[in-house]
């Protein structure tokens, strides 16, 4: 049998030709574009251990690997020769509106059974189903007893999941009969057009080798990767047009040979478009700091040699959150992503406000280390919708002179629009985004494997690691052991060791399949360790001697109303006419508030406020002016106060004189407090204070205890000793009979709490990569009860964007502003217009409100978590009212008040 051209297999965005029928793009010609597209990827775009983990596993040279990797991207889609894909309502239709596809059921050889064409089996599950049989047919090894555990199954789920979720293992008794199970696989001509592509498909490429290895997960993460990143490739429209067949195209063997060389011409093009070629590490500077004695010295002076002679691995820094602290953690980086040849950088903190004040560091960082072109991206949620539309808008508002731009945006308009999006933006050289992007990659949400692809090319650091809580450190194993498995190389920087951080050590060398001594995180601070991805063996380097930044922070307690606690702190800097204070207030409305109290009654000071429930837009500008104006070595005249929120905490390059803060567990006051200029910075503490919300009350109660009236603490050496202070069994001995039994209920309530999220979590997470016993499928699992709202939660806490508009208009400081563009068809908003515009605000605040949106905003995908509000003016603000809560918008931000 001959093939048919007439099976389809891309059609949309086509447009049509001058019959008024549809334009379809043969199936064969898509295959044979993926298969091409996968050979570049494979030459050009792999890192050579992403290659040599293939080749291990599958025990065939590497020439021969590259055919076979470009023959099975080339049947990804072999599932699309099936009834319900075919003859799907919404296919191309002809100029009467008739289903082009439906001229082949009334042929010889393509009939169907009754109830084929309602089939619900995907495309995607068909491959996985149909290829099973066909791989052991040609000598792929299998296993009737054990299916997943041999190559003919594996390599059939692995492109089974190619639209981001892979398929539960087929038995025997389906994959040898697929079309008794799902008739919507069709017999007689159907089995025979999935036959005849399968075979040229294999003729084409020159894949005729039969693997004799096994699918390990490094080999099916890379696989899957390569399979998934050439499809998308492949599918992008406007290259399709110009590679269309003519009418009447026979898809014979000798047109098929003419058609791959011009899919392979266009590959090369189609990839180099993405903009992620060429982009290496430097070889780091062979001068070692002989002598130095800082972190940042013994980094370099060691690092190096440990890498060169074991392997790249795991890094672990830990000490006081300073800028000092991340150039170590860039340097340890460097070392080890010039080690791995690795081609790019993912550097993960706790917050989005974090993420965007480390911008311009790793970015400067970037431009020394990072070697060819390469594209830099800001990764969270509420950096981006559509982040190419988003970049666009970014660049109009800045060449209007609208925003300062954050440093180191300067990506913004040039990114790639191809890969400045969805799932892809991860694929980017460097990115510097939250740790949920690490978290999702180890959780069964759509396109993990793709996230585990995209940081198996590079390096990866986590700053602030212990910072999300117990959901967060028990994924933050998962993905260090899978990380490990991969071989990537990790830097992880913390603000103290204890037994979490000897966990992540230990969940990195069971990873790598290091059975020898567990590693210890010295205590001392600073201190570094090294973890090997080769052996899993752990290093424990002569440690620094010298602090990062060593200063002696004088703690004081306050227990009188908080605003006339933090007046009376403030006098201090107006009455010297000099000095800089951050006040930090536990919700956005208390900031506001207290930034307008004063403004009004310390007349001498200049205050600024900064929180998380600004525009972007907004809080973007205010952070780039608070580091024109509390950086380091920056002259201001006169004295300056900031009003912020613990959003602030995570943010680096800024220093105060003097630190005000509500009460706090003692980690989060030591990170505020290391933004404490000069070698004794002040910590006021307010101890009648509200506390913010997420914050465990037994750690802020213990904290209390543990500083008293005030203290004096040596940074960074006493900082281990305070930690184990507070968490001490016995500081419940120095209180009385109800104190004791008061803090004991909040201790058990806070293991309560730990229990069920670590439980939680660890039902959530996929397997580990040595649990998986050949079965893809566990990656891809869904939990009875595992809704969206319960991998937010997991997540941290779930976060809404508010868009405020007045007929129409976009809200501004306090004035409309911009004009709310619509699609013409479909009446809905282009999502990267609202990214300047949308204020993040915790999922808790607005808990039943439905919003303002019609049901199109709300039918589209990027605009599912954002809630519209039409505003009317009320006394200088714009309010809007209803559903038990009070939105009140002004230039200061966004204040919800939960009505009675």
């Amino acid at each position: 049998m001959s093939l048919d051209p007439r099976l389809w297999g891309k059609a949309a965005g086509l447009g049509k030709n001058a019959g008024g029928a549809h334009r379809t793009h043969p199936l064969i010609c898509h295959l044979l574009d993926t298969a091409a597209v996968a050979e570049v990827v494979w030459d050009e775009l792999l890192t050579s251990h992403q290659r040599s983990m293939v080749v291990g596993a599958l025990q065939v040279p590497e020439e021969e690997m590259r055919a076979l990797a470009a023959f099975w991207a080339g049947l990804h889609d072999i599932g699309k020769i099936s009834v319900p894909f075919q003859l799907h309502w919404a296919g191309p239709k002809n100029a009467e509106g008739e289903l082009l596809a439906q001229e082949l059921c009334g042929e010889r050889g393509y009939g169907f059974a009754a109830g084929a064409a309602q089939d619900r089996q995907s495309h995607e599950a068909a491959a996985h189903w149909w290829l099973v049989g066909m791989f052991e047919e040609i000598g792929y090894p299998s296993s009737r007893r054990r299916p997943q555990s041999q190559l003919s199954h594996a390599v059939a789920q692995m492109l089974g999941g190619h639209g981001g979720r892979y398929h539960p293992v087929v038995r025997g008794k389906d994959y040898r009969c697929p079309a008794v199970r799902h008739p919507g696989l069709g017999t007689g001509g159907w089995e025979e057009q999935r036959r005849v592509h399968f075979d040229e498909v294999r003729r084409v490429t020159g894949a005729t080798s039969v693997p004799q290895g096994r699918m390990t997960p490094g080999a099916a993460v890379v696989l899957t990767g390569l399979v998934v990143l050439s499809d998308w490739l492949a599918s992008i429209e406007v290259e399709i047009e110009v590679r269309l067949t003519e009418e009447g195209w026979a898809g014979a063997p000798e047109d098929l040979d003419a058609y791959w060389k011009t899919a392979r011409a266009a590959a090369l093009r189609l990839v180099q478009k993405t903009g992620l070629l060429g982009t290496g590490f430097t070889r780091p500077d062979s001068v070692r700091c002989g002598g130095g004695t800082s972190l940042l010295a013994s980094l370099e002076g060691q690092l190096p040699d440990l890498v060169t002679e074991h392997g790249p691995g795991l890094v672990v820094v830990t000490s006081s959150p300073s800028e000092e602290r991340t150039e170590a953690a860039l340097r340890a980086a460097a070392a080890l992503g010039h080690a791995a040849g690795a081609r790019g950088l993912f550097y993960a903190l706790p917050t989005g406000s974090s993420a965007d004040s480390h911008m311009a560091q790793v970015h400067a960082f970037a431009e020394r280390a990072l070697t060819g072109p390469w594209r830099s991206l800001l990764l969270h949620s509420s950096s981006r919708l559509k982040p190419a539309e988003a970049a666009r808008q970014w660049a109009q508002a800045r060449a209007a002179g609208d925003v300062s731009a954050e440093p180191g945006e300067e990506w913004a308009p040039a990114a790639n629009s191809w890969l400045n999006s969805h799932h892809r933006a991860l694929l980017a050289a460097l990115g510097t985004g939250t740790v949920d992007e690490l978290l999702q990659a180890v959780m069964p949400v759509k396109f993990n494997v793709m996230r585990l692809f995209a940081f198996s090319g590079k390096v990866v650091v986590v700053d602030e690691a212990l910072a999300r809580g117990a959901w967060g450190q028990k994924l933050m194993l998962r993905f260090l052991e899978w990380a490990a498995a991969l071989r990537i190389p990790v830097v992880l920087a913390a603000l103290s060791a204890d037994k979490s951080v000897d966990a992540m050590l230990a969940a990195y060398q069971r990873g790598a399949g290091g059975g020898g001594e567990p590693v210890v995180q010295p205590r001392r601070l600073p201190a570094w360790s090294f973890v090997d991805a080769h052996s899993g063996r752990g290093h424990v380097p002569r440690q620094p001697a010298g602090a990062v930044r060593a200063s002696t922070l004088s703690v004081e307690v306050r227990d009188g109303a908080p605003y006339d606690e933090i007046q009376a702190a403030l006098v201090s800097l107006v009455e010297a006419g000099s000095g800089r204070a951050v006040v930090y207030r536990p919700t956005p409305a208390d900031a506001i508030a207290t930034f307008c109290q004063l403004s009004q009654d310390l007349a001498g000071l200049d205050v600024s406020l900064v929180h998380e429930q600004m525009h972007n837009k907004d809080r973007w500008r205010r952070l780039a002016a608070c580091r024109d104006t509390f950086s380091p070595g920056v002259g201001v005249s006169g004295p300056s106060a900031l009003v912020t929120t613990p959003m602030l905490e995570h943010v680096r390059g800024l220093r105060f004189d003097l630190v005000v803060s509500g009460p706090a567990p003692l980690a989060g006051l030591l990170a505020r407090a290391a933004q404490g200029a000069g070698d004794r910075p002040r910590l006021v503490v307010l101890k009648a204070d509200s506390t913010f919300e997420l914050d465990d009350d037994a750690l802020v109660r213990r904290t209390g205890m543990v500083l008293g009236a005030g203290r004096t603490i040596s940074m960074p050496q006493d900082v281990p000793l305070l930690l184990d202070e507070v968490y001490a069994d016995e500081l419940v001995d120095r209180l009385g009979e109800a104190a004791a039994r008061e803090l004991q209920q909040l201790d058990n309530r806070r293991t309560v709490r730990e229990r069920r999220a670590t439980g939680t979590a660890g039902w959530l997470q996929v397997p580990g990569p040595r649990e998986l016993d050949g079965d893809l499928g566990l990656l891809s699992r869904d939990h009875p009860g595992m809704e969206p709202e319960l991998l937010s939660c997991v997540l941290g806490e779930e976060m809404v964007h508010v868009v405020c508009l007045h007929q129409g208009f976009l809200l501004e400081d306090g004035i409309p502003k911009e004009k709310l563009a619509l699609d013409s068809k479909k009446r809905r908003p282009k999502p990267g217009q609202l990214v300047p515009y949308l204020i993040p605000v915790p999922q808790r605040l607005v808990e039943g409100v439905a919003g303002d949106a019609n049901s199109d905003w709300r039918g589209m995908a990027a605009l599912k978590n954002v809630l519209r509000l039409n505003m009317v003016p009320e006394e200088g603000t714009w309010v809007r009212t209803g559903e038990g809560h009070r939105f009140r918008l002004s230039e200061l931000g966004l204040a919800v008040d939960q009505l009675p």
